[in-house]
């Protein structure tokens, strides 16, 4: 004849209690740090900050055909922070200048603040020394000085940091677009070149 087996025997283990409390722990600990983070979002509403060209300008462009280039360029770039709550730290700018592949000038600026809502130049005005060229850069330089039109690669970053209430943002801001000038004028062609934060 088949037994009842009482189930009053058996206790959950104080290890599985103590592993269901922590869990409800942090649990509840995200769902407030969630709920804190979306208010101060709304209430800040903050944007990336971003870097962009806003006037280059080939000055003096050197090229002899042993293949030394050398070149004059006055360049601005402008930071904007458009947030209207929040102030940004820039800080590791470096921007690199170059002629197919090849590095013409290497740009720095030192750690600076952006107020809220605002925006700051950086403008640099620098003279390359002699750069040699390789045979395929000969070839491409030639073919830009017949057509007319010079093209230049901008590649650079820089580290933004910007306070939400007591929460600090890091993040790097990328550029990288491409410069092309009209030679002899030195004038740029359809400028648009802005950063992409990470």
């Amino acid at each position: 004849m088949p037994r009842l087996i009482s189930e009053r025997g058996r206790r959950t283990s104080w290890l599985v209690w103590l592993a269901a409390i922590v869990c409800a722990i942090l649990a509840i600990v995200v769902i407030i740090t969630s709920i804190i983070v979306l208010a101060i979002y709304l209430i800040y509403q903050p944007r990336m900050p971003y870097i962009k060209v806003a006037y280059a300008q080939l000055n003096n462009l050197g090229y002899d055909q042993s293949g030394l280039l050398e070149i004059e360029m006055a360049l601005k770039l402008v930071v904007e922070n458009d947030n209207t709550k929040v102030h940004a730290i820039f800080s590791d700018q470096s921007f690199i200048l170059q002629f197919h592949g090849i590095d013409v000038a290497e740009l720095r600026a030192d750690p600076f603040d952006i107020a809220k809502n605002s925006s700051f130049d950086l403008n640099y005005l620098f003279q390359s020394s002699p750069i040699p060229l390789d045979e395929v850069a000969m070839e491409t330089m030639d073919m830009a000085l017949k057509k007319g039109v010079v093209p230049f690669d901008l590649h650079g970053q820089a580290r933004t940091r910007w306070r939400v209430s007591y929460f600090s943002l890091k993040c790097w801001t990328h550029l990288s677009c491409q410069l092309h000038f009209f030679w002899p004028n030195g004038s740029t062609i359809n400028l648009d070149c802005s950063s992409k934060s990470h």
